[in-house]
């Protein structure tokens, strides 16, 4: 995705706090909406100061780059008919040569991507010798079908089958991996895939559309625009029932798939500076699981304190190590849910992904 920053917010860290200790009679929900809004708001203030800072410091890695490439000759294209409609969904596919069944990767493309799109770690699967598959499901979030609709939702299911029954797949070791765009397909197909999946690895993902179209519109990204068409929004203004019905946020967990489901949230600290995925997006979600799935423990949960420290400081909040060779700037977990947020923007560090799963 390209980075794109526009700020007309003065809004500080010491005013946010003000703003808040005034309300102090209000509900606390309201007082979370405002923290968030306030937030957000403080984020693309700092994000323009800092700027110049961050592009010396950071690489930037283009995620939403839809230029097809010429894959390797070991991937073939298949084709892989819809149990829902009967529409014809293509994939790339790699296929394990080792008589020993072998791990299968469900790699998920970004918001304006299909399955032709470059897919930057696929060669390490192959280089593993591991089954991979890189499905369509619908193509780019840029119609009613897409956007993680029930057709997304069966047509990475179905993308899963095809791989178990023609490849030589460990069935205990099925991975789905996604960033961005992906990452938020990731997290749809958390909540409401048939299948046991071993774990979910989902890189800076959207987890609500509906507040992601006023974020995206507020900064003059065009990703508004999109969600517009994906929910069938007429004149401009957005159908908020189908919204939420297509953001994973509002959605029911499934508790029973924690017995032997991991779901791994990765978020770089300057994203929603430098990139277009606020980190609230990967922590409101963290948290609503957190929430769905009865962990008691508050210190598991990211506070509102810790929020405002990422937002508004982007450093370390404790000792947690490094992800790669990156800081870890927070990390925490519950039962088989964990968040980590890194030294980084909009990006999946696509080196470490393999050996983040089963960590």
């Amino acid at each position: 995705m390209k980075r794109e920053t526009k700020s007309n917010s003065s809004i500080t860290a010491d005013r946010i706090m003000g703003i808040l200790n005034r309300m102090t009679h209000l509900k606390p929900a309201v007082i979370v909406i405002i923290l968030v809004v306030s937030s957000l708001m403080t984020v693309i203030s700092i994000g323009h100061k800092r700027k110049s800072y961050i592009q010396k410091t950071i690489p930037y890695t283009v995620l939403d780059d839809t230029e097809n490439e010429k894959w390797h000759e070991d991937f073939i294209i298949v084709k892989i008919k819809s149990s829902k409609d009967g529409v014809m969904q293509n994939a790339y596919a790699y296929q394990t040569t080792s008589k020993i069944p072998q791990p299968l990767i469900v790699s998920l493309h970004t918001w304006n991507g299909d399955y032709r799109q470059n897919d930057k770690f696929k060669n390490l699967v192959r280089e593993n010798n591991w089954n991979y598959i890189h499905p369509d499901f619908r193509g780019p979030n840029k119609n009613f079908e897409a956007c993680v609709s029930d057709f997304v939702i069966q047509d990475i299911d179905d993308s899963i089958d095809f791989a178990l029954s023609n490849f030589n797949c460990d069935k205990e070791k099925i991975y789905i991996v996604g960033v961005s765009g992906g990452g938020y397909a990731a997290l749809a197909s958390f909540m409401k895939s048939k299948h046991n999946v071993a774990e979910f690895s989902a890189w800076v993902p959207i987890s609500d559309v509906y507040w992601w179209h006023h974020e995206t519109k507020v900064r003059g990204l065009n990703y508004w625009k999109d969600i517009l068409k994906c929910t069938n929004s007429s004149n401009e203004k957005l159908d908020e029932i189908i919204a939420k019905s297509r953001s994973p946020i509002y959605w029911k967990a499934a508790k029973e798939k924690l017995t032997n489901t991991k779901l791994k949230i990765y978020a770089g600290v300057y994203d929603g500076i430098q990139g277009s995925v606020p980190i609230t997006q990967s922590i409101n979600f963290y948290n609503k699981i957190l929430a769905d799935i009865d962990c008691y423990d508050t210190e598991k949960f990211v506070n509102d304190k810790e929020i405002i420290h990422l937002l508004t400081k982007q450093t370390p909040i404790g000792s947690y190590g490094q992800i790669g060779k990156r800081k870890i700037i927070l990390k925490k977990e519950c039962k088989n849910v964990k968040i980590t947020i890194f030294d980084g923007e909009h990006e999946m560090m696509t080196d470490v992904v393999l050996q983040t799963l089963n960590d």
